[in-house]
């Protein structure tokens, strides 16, 4: 996880962040267009994040949610100030799925990420705080084929389309069928997932996490392994290892049709 130092004014935060903020170090961590991230170096650390106002709300719910049940982070403040909301929760112990000692051992990797995914979705979910992922989901795919949005290279080397078309069609089959059976992550890939010493310590990033269907974590899931390690020879161990029964191919080819124009 990179982290850059800078200089955070803590003025331009809500007062019940100043003493995160005084006289401690800071350090940019983002990589994501959509937030600022920064690491604050004081006791063992905390994160800020700083988005466009309520697009975190969510995050913040879920993230408390999986906090109850000791597999993400506290969430210690959550809050708008001047248009924009402030997340702070504390760091998370280890380091992420893409750090160099867990990249280096790509079948223990694949093995450890996938055994987690099958336990995240084994949770009871009733008390989730987000119950129509689903309902979400479908609406951004269909915001999508209204404006014909379309990222044909998003899956290269796994689920791949000749067209808009062809996707759409995908896209539109695969909606009905799916299902809201399972706790998602919702970005379920390695920078999400904190590591120490191998044995799994939390996730992060949950905000779009709730009540659906599990091949969307899957499918994230096999993304990240090739994304990160250059190779797609890890998908069927990966799916072997979270458990075919609970798996359907096909599904995985439409929601990877609907990410491509949902995105």
């Amino acid at each position: 996880m990179k982290r850059t130092p800078v200089k955070l004014n803590s003025s331009d935060c809500p007062e019940e962040l100043a003493c995160f903020l005084k006289d401690f170090e800071v350090f940019d961590s983002s990589c994501s267009p959509e937030a600022n991230v920064f690491f604050i170096s004081k006791d063992e650390g905390f994160f800020l994040k700083i988005a466009e106002k309520e697009t975190l709300r969510t995050e913040s719910l879920m993230t408390a949610y999986m906090h109850s049940l000791s597999l993400s982070a506290e969430v210690l403040y959550y809050g708008t100030s001047r248009g924009k909301d402030y997340l702070l929760t504390r760091r998370i112990p280890g380091e992420d799925g893409t750090d160099p000692q867990y990249l280096s051992d790509p079948e223990r990797l694949c093995d450890t990420t996938a055994a987690f995914l099958r336990r995240l979705h084994e949770i009871d979910g009733r008390n989730c705080p987000v119950q129509n992922r689903i309902q979400t989901y479908t609406e951004a795919v269909k915001q999508g084929i209204v404006r014909r949005h379309y990222e044909p290279d998003l899956f290269q080397g796994l689920w791949e389309f000749r067209s808009f078309e062809e996707a759409k069609t995908a896209a539109e089959e695969g909606m009905s069928l799916l299902k809201p059976e399972v706790v998602l992550h919702g970005d379920y890939c390695l920078p999400n997932i904190i590591l120490k010493d191998w044995k799994f310590s939390g996730i992060i990033d949950v905000g779009n996490g709730g009540i659906g269907d599990r091949h969307i974590d899957l499918l994230w899931g096999i993304w990240t392994l090739s994304y990160n390690l250059k190779t797609t020879d890890y998908t069927n161990r990966f799916m072997d290892a979270y458990g075919r029964d609970k798996i359907r191919p096909e599904l995985l080819r439409m929601i990877a049709a609907m990410e491509m124009i949902g995105g």
